[in-house]
């Protein structure tokens, strides 16, 4: 049975709609280039304005935390503990140092290390539609699963989105020529 050239060239449209569309999930280094650490004197607020800069994190998006495993950790906790740098019964911790934290649902997230007193701490806000609060509600700290994976490549921008290579592009368009004639 002969393949009709209408439905060979909408699966062709379709396949080549669908790697445009943009990808979901990202990766994102917390600190970006300075990593995991301590704030230095010179960019004190450097996870406050992270924290700013990727103001869109959605549910499915990760946090990678690197750090030399032996000096640091990273560890979840409640909104009272972050302000306070209270480190007993964290709700997470990590200290492997390629700590990925997979965001699974809505809420307000606090890190901080164990040298929380130095200003190493980050609060996020992830919103239905992935926006950055600064106040928040201190009930909404959630308890949840958290998965942790390989270690991820960062995100190059805040949506990333997928590109189609060169060679990719030759091979539909040459498809699309057969179809058409």
């Amino acid at each position: 049975m002969a393949f009709p050239k209408s439905n060979l060239f909408h699966t062709v449209i379709v396949f080549f709609l669908s790697i445009q569309f943009k990808v979901l999930c990202s990766t994102y280094q917390v600190g970006g280039l300075a990593a995991w650490g301590i704030p230095s004197s010179s960019n004190p607020k450097v996870y406050t304005n992270w924290a700013t800069k990727y103001d869109g994190l959605n549910i499915g998006d990760s946090l990678f935390f690197l750090y030399p495993p032996s000096q640091d950790s990273v560890i979840q906790v409640t909104k009272e503990s972050y302000e306070r740098c209270n480190l007993k019964d964290p709700i997470l911790y990590m200290n492997n140092g390629n700590s990925l934290f997979n965001i699974t649902e809505v809420g307000n997230f606090y890190f901080t290390s164990g040298r929380c007193a130095k200003s190493q701490k980050l609060h996020i806000f992830v919103s239905g539609n992935g926006s950055f609060v600064e106040d928040d509600d201190p009930a909404s700290a959630p308890s949840y699963p958290t998965v942790f994976g390989a270690i991820p490549v960062q995100a190059a921008s805040a949506s990333p989105s997928l590109q189609i290579p060169a060679f990719m592009a030759s091979v539909l368009l040459a498809a699309l020529a057969l179809v058409m004639y």
